[in-house]
């Protein structure tokens, strides 16, 4: 499988792909966001979001970009705001449904957080939605349940964070 996997920057031939695994992805909630949405929040911090090719094929994507400790992209925002923080937020990270169940996730969470080392930055956060908190917690992220989030998150929501 190894030599099938490939993890590179998003560029712009990129974005129907993302958008179509977004949007499959989100279905069956309200988390579905615009594309320029999405590229604006790539915009904000290309050297930290990524595409997972397997087989030559988007397989996934992973958007983070820098944001304050406790603080995440408002999703009814097109235009994403530049912060200098040594906190990167993992804004969205999904595999295509066909993709699932090979690990590619974690390769893509591994190269982030190697990615967010050689950055000098010193929490990765990010916001738990559709009950995959678990999945977080064993990828040793830490919730936060003191921090309120809105209802654009979904009710189960949870802001998490591990150190890089």
């Amino acid at each position: 499988m190894g030599h099938d996997v490939h993890i590179r920057h998003v560029s712009d031939g990129d974005w129907s792909g993302i958008v179509a695994l977004e949007a499959s992805a989100y279905t069956d909630s309200a988390l579905s966001e615009e594309r320029a949405a999405l590229e604006s929040r790539a915009h904000a911090s290309p050297a930290t979001c990524f595409v997972l090719d397997f087989e030559q094929q988007i397989a996934g994507y992973l958007l983070a970009l820098p944001y304050p400790m406790f603080q995440y992209p408002d999703l009814s925002r097109m235009e994403e705001t530049i912060f200098h923080s040594r906190n990167l937020h993992l804004h969205d990270l999904v595999i295509g449904e066909s993709f699932r169940g090979r690990g590619l996730a974690k390769r893509l969470l591994h190269h982030l957080t190697v990615t967010a080392g050689s950055k000098m930055y010193e929490r990765i956060s990010l916001i738990a939605v559709g009950g995959s908190e678990t999945f977080w917690s064993a990828n040793e992220y830490k919730a936060h349940h003191e921090v309120a989030l809105p209802r654009s998150y979904g009710a189960d929501a949870v802001y998490m964070s591990k150190a890089v």
